[in-house]
């Protein structure tokens, strides 16, 4: 087990230029990927999750996140593929492609399936060709605290469930706040700087379970903090059709229940929030202002939806 960071190092969180000039031929290979937590920072931890942390992060460099990668387009997507092809509907796909690749890429979407974010990945993988990694931020509770955690995000995420938040969703841990912000600290990095990045992000903080899928939750301050201290480019998503139960989810693709729909808006102009204070109030504008925009989609999927069900000539 690998011991807590020696309290030489406890303020310092600069990226390890050393290490991150190792594989200089990797987009995966990121400042952000080497920002060490302090000492204090990694205290919150218990020593499960500090291992677990370790290496899934060792996971997201260099060569690993590169095979991750590939394993994430070729294995991943080829199953999502193969359980959605009849009911899998995409809409707006040239907002991605219109946006700078060369810059980090932040998918804020709604959130009402365990699978969102899986679907989001598979329409990335196999219907655009520039070169991307992926990024999940997840809650650090179960994912990051148990070998059936550490489990499911190999065989559904291929690891890109990072970083980890543990104060956050139904059942926050407080005690581990002080891991949070360093958490932070990597999004924002990863979320600012990195050819190829794309960070999928949920504003609403945790599963929406009301039955009616345009219906929101709240945006949390978080995504307006990620927004305003990274300032990358923000694209909306909506996603509906989607259930939580795997195997019914599967059948879907062939008894047609319901069909997935995944909109994509227009990349967002946040210039003006970008320039006012750096407070908390500013953070809750901004993810009001993505929640708007992302129940902007809602209403077109709703009218297309109603134009589908209309008889023909009414």
């Amino acid at each position: 087990m690998s011991k807590v960071q020696s309290p030489s190092a406890k303020t310092d969180s600069r990226p390890r230029a050393d290490l991150a000039d190792r594989d200089t031929g990797s987009a995966a290979t990121a400042p952000a990927l080497f920002l060490e937590p302090s000492d204090e920072e990694w205290q919150a931890l218990t020593r499960l999750e500090r291992a677990a942390f370790r290496f899934v992060r060792q996971m997201n460099r260099g060569r690993w996140k590169r095979f991750w990668t590939w394993c994430q387009c070729v294995l991943g997507a080829g199953w999502i593929h193969l359980s959605t092809y009849n009911i899998m509907n995409v809409f707006g796909l040239d907002h991605v492609a219109a946006a700078n690749h060369d810059r980090p890429i932040l998918l804020v979407a709604n959130h009402r399936s365990f699978f969102d974010m899986y679907t989001v990945s598979t329409t990335l993988f196999r219907r655009t060709r520039w070169q991307k990694q992926l990024f999940f931020p997840v809650r650090g509770r179960f994912f990051y605290q148990s070998p059936a955690g550490l489990f499911v995000n190999l065989i559904m995420g291929w690891w890109s469930m990072f970083p980890p938040f543990f104060v956050t969703g139904d059942r926050p841990l407080p005690e581990k706040k002080a891991f949070d912000k360093y958490s932070m600290r990597v999004l924002v990095e990863l979320a600012r700087t990195g050819k190829g990045n794309v960070i999928g992000f949920h504003p609403e903080g945790t599963r929406n379970r009301n039955p009616d899928p345009y219906t929101f939750l709240r945006g949390q301050p978080g995504v307006g903090k990620l927004i305003k201290d990274a300032a990358p480019q923000v694209i909306p998503v909506f996603i509906a059709g989607l259930g939580n139960n795997l195997p019914r989810q599967i059948a879907r693709n062939w008894t047609r229940e319901d069909v997935i729909r995944i909109h994509f808006g227009p990349m967002l102009d946040l210039s003006e929030y970008l320039v006012r204070p750096d407070r908390i109030r500013t953070y809750k504008e901004i993810a009001d202002f993505v929640m708007s925009k992302i129940a902007e989609l809602g209403e077109a999927d709703r009218a297309m939806k109603f134009d589908r069900r209309r008889p023909s000539g009414s």
